[in-house]
């Protein structure tokens, strides 16, 4: 075909503007990029993340040091060695020393033993994994109440969502360690009788300081998920597939839990990961004051609340415990921080 030329002040149309496309015009048309759904591409976004991704890898370094490690620990928590008392890190008490001697082997004492002769090492693991499975509990807890509570209250708006929000309100200018030391001290003649029942003999080791502050995390801390749930919900509930869903029959329970929390698990995910930290925090304070798990169970916040009396000669005993909290507290942020990143639709680049 002859090349059409064309005075470029005239307003002619181009023939060649609507000539058909060549091959290679169309392969250059073709997106390249693989579709992905909502969970993969979180995932792969979260993948390249670096930072998050070390505080995954270090999260999961801490759970296997404080939850797998004690299992195969020469020593147990609440082992007590008579003339061991206060020994610094690699050091070997007397009776230690004759037993080497005569051939035996004995395992250092990493971080030394505490003023009872306990070596201070399995203590600081045992003590990091009851906070973190305190922290980890209590999320759980704050994750099934305040996303009930508040998808409840965003779903049927109205006079229900000014009574449940007033609530909420009211909760949150609770103060929560005056509740702790009441609960305590009403709930410990009723614990102790529960825990001589065969099915509750762990309570023993919890004691009733323990079990309070799960109640409190319970009645107290879900509040601000709620408040997170409810503004999702009341966006996601003008959506076509709820119209859809209500038109087919479906009952509120059903468009609650089957529709509408599950496509805010995302944010339900991010947040309970951003709670764990918190919890952990809050329940080292509640230790450090006195309110935490029965002795001899260790806790981060009990072992640096007794290292105190000894700061000046025996620094290192607080700063184990101390170091262990700011790593857990550090890596829990970081790795909210990243999910938020990659499962965030809000945040994504554009």
């Amino acid at each position: 075909m002859e090349e059409i030329k064309k005075n470029p002040l005239s307003m002619q149309v181009s023939m060649e503007d609507f000539m058909p496309a060549s091959g290679e015009d169309k392969e250059s048309l073709v997106i390249m990029r693989e579709s992905v759904g909502f969970w993969k591409d979180g995932i792969r976004r979260f993948r390249k993340n670096k930072i998050a991704m070390s505080a995954f890898f270090l999260v999961l370094l801490i759970m296997i040091f404080c939850f797998i490690v004690p299992a195969f620990y020469p020593y147990k928590y609440e082992q007590q060695m008579k003339g061991s008392e206060r020994l610094a890190p690699m050091q070997y008490s007397k009776v230690e020393k004759a037993e080497m001697e005569k051939g035996e082997k004995i395992f250092p004492h990493l971080l030394g033993t505490d003023q009872n002769g306990r070596d201070y090492m399995i203590r600081v693991l045992v003590g990091g994994r009851v906070s973190m499975t305190v922290g980890l509990v209590a999320s759980v807890l704050i994750l099934m109440i305040g996303s009930v509570f508040g998808a409840i209250a965003g779903y049927f708006g109205g006079i229900i969502d000014m009574i449940m929000m007033r609530i909420v309100d009211i909760i949150y200018t609770v103060p929560d360690v005056l509740i702790i030391i009441l609960l305590a001290q009403t709930l410990k003649f009723p614990l102790e009788k529960l825990s001589m029942l065969p099915a509750f003999t762990w309570m023993q080791k919890l004691g009733s300081n323990m079990i309070s502050m799960f109640i409190v995390f319970a009645l107290l801390y879900w509040v601000g998920m709620a408040r997170i749930v409810r503004s999702q919900i009341m966006i996601l509930k003008q959506s076509e597939y709820v119209t859809a869903a209500r038109a087919l029959g479906a009952g509120p329970g059903r468009i609650i839990f089957k529709h509408l929390i599950v496509n805010c698990i995302g944010t339900l995910i991010v947040t309970t990961t951003l709670q764990i930290p918190s919890s952990i925090f809050t329940e080292s304070f509640l230790s450090f004051l006195g309110l935490g798990v029965q002795a001899p169970m260790p806790s981060l916040g009990s072992l640096a609340s007794a290292a105190l009396n000894g700061f000046q000669t025996y620094p290192e005993k607080l700063f184990a415990p101390a170091f262990l909290i700011f790593i857990i507290i550090l890596s829990f942020n970081l790795l909210g921080d990243g999910l938020r990143d990659a499962f965030d639709p809000k945040l994504k680049q554009q």
